[in-house]
């Protein structure tokens, strides 16, 4: 299979720091929380009762009421972000053949809430009450049909559901669908809206779930000795990666180029992380190696970075299996801290932060790391994000099941001629 250079030109979210890139980018930066109370519906009887929910999204703002009515709320999210992205892409789907192009719309969960509530609705009003739409509401492969639907995209429209890896697993699927020549765009992301009692109990009986609920900002603590557990999270983020070719035949600006990615499994356990790190180390190995590189040529690695017990320890391990000793002169943060773990969406929004500190040279921070716990000792960039040169950036992304997913990023260094 011939490799080709794929390059993002657009890019769009719906986050719990941000409606838009920019807004999303400058509270990151600036290490601003996103995490409160519940108020989504009444959490006082929950062990947990924090969320970095989206606040203020209106989706008539990018779609009519009708479609609105119809879309799951992880539909409307990635509808927003979608539009957002093709706008900054200045693409014009209307005049590229509908077949070149493509959409990967990860998820991790689909959407529960309307699987909940119509349960509830069968339960206390009948089978009659239930809407016709329920089923083509709540189908995770939604999210990418309502976007090919929009745009009439005619390509390969796919879903792969990873866990909380599916969010970057889009991007290594829309690299392998451009190196076989089956698009030439692909618009690329990942959603979820899971936000809901059955999933914030089921995690907390897992003991999965932070329990600050007395101070929510400070309650995802990533690498932090007194951290316990992640903070659940919304949104999505979507970008257009397309062939370089084709990209710059447009004349389109150029924010990075996807130069790798990798995919592997832990085949360990339903929840727990293998405790090694191997299977993590081999997915960043295997992703530094397609892209033609060097572990010592990466500047910083976008974390997983949960603030579970198992997860920062581990993947602080893997770290270090793939990089040495040139692991403590990496950066590395996690956005989690800000933005809470967004699931099936959690690796596009990293990769989305890999992208614009590509962009502006500016890494941004890990919150709430007031002490590092011993066994996590590498550099997080803590509370403050840091003005550095970033030229090349990982990003890793581990799930339920065992599934690792790492993309790597890097600074498009082509024809200059190309940004606008």
């Amino acid at each position: 299979m011939a490799l080709t250079r794929a390059v993002i030109t657009g890019l769009g979210c719906i986050t719990p720091i941000g409606l838009s890139v920019e807004e999303f980018w400058s509270n990151l930066v600036a290490g601003v929380s996103g995490v409160g109370p519940i108020t989504a519906f009444d959490a006082s009887g929950l062990g947990c009762r924090i969320a970095a929910e989206v606040k203020g999204f209106d989706p008539t703002d990018y779609m009519d009421a009708k479609t609105a009515r119809r879309c799951g709320r992880f539909s409307q999210f990635a509808l927003a972000a979608a539009t957002q992205a093709v706008e900054d892409a200045a693409l014009s789907l209307e005049q590229l053949d509908p077949w070149s192009v493509g959409v990967v719309m990860n998820t991790g969960g689909g959407d529960v809430p309307d699987i909940a509530e119509g349960e509830r609705t069968f339960l206390e009003k009948g089978p009659g009450r239930l809407s016709a739409f329920l089923v083509p509401q709540l189908a995770p492969n939604m999210p990418s049909c309502q976007i090919a639907m929009r745009y009439g995209i005619r390509g390969p429209v796919i879903t792969s559901v990873a866990a909380c890896a599916a969010g970057a697993y889009a991007f290594v699927e829309a690299k392998w669908l451009l190196d076989r020549g089956e698009a030439d765009v692909v618009i690329v992301g990942g959603t979820e809206a899971s936000l809901h009692p059955l999933t914030i109990a089921a995690f907390d009986n897992m003991r999965a779930l932070s329990r600050r609920n007395d101070d929510p900002p400070a309650a995802c603590r990533p690498f932090d000795k007194d951290r316990d557990g992640f903070v659940f999270g919304e949104g999505a983020v979507a970008m257009v990666m397309e062939r370089l070719e084709t990209a710059l035949a447009r004349g389109a600006r150029i924010y990075a180029e996807v130069a790798g990615g990798a995919l592997t499994s832990d085949a360990y356990h339903i929840t727990a992380p293998e405790p090694s790190g191997e299977a993590a180390a081999e997915a960043m190995r295997r992703a530094v190696r397609s892209a033609g590189l060097s572990p010592d040529e990466v500047d910083y690695v976008v974390a997983h970075g949960t603030g579970t017990p198992l997860n920062d320890v581990t993947e602080t391990l893997a770290i270090k299996r793939v990089f040495g000793e040139h692991a403590y002169r990496l950066a590395i943060s996690s956005p989690k801290s800000m933005v809470g773990h967004l699931l099936g969406a959690a690796g596009a929004l990293s990769a989305l932060a890999g992208v614009l500190a590509i962009r502006d040279g500016v890494i941004p921070p890990t919150i709430n790391l007031d002490e590092p716990d011993p066994e996590c000792d590498l550099d997080y960039v803590p509370k403050t994000a840091r003005q550095a040169p970033v030229r090349t950036v990982l990003v890793n992304a581990f799930g339920f099941g065992g599934q690792n997913a790492a993309v790597l990023l890097r600074r498009y260094e082509g024809d200059q001629g190309a940004h606008r």
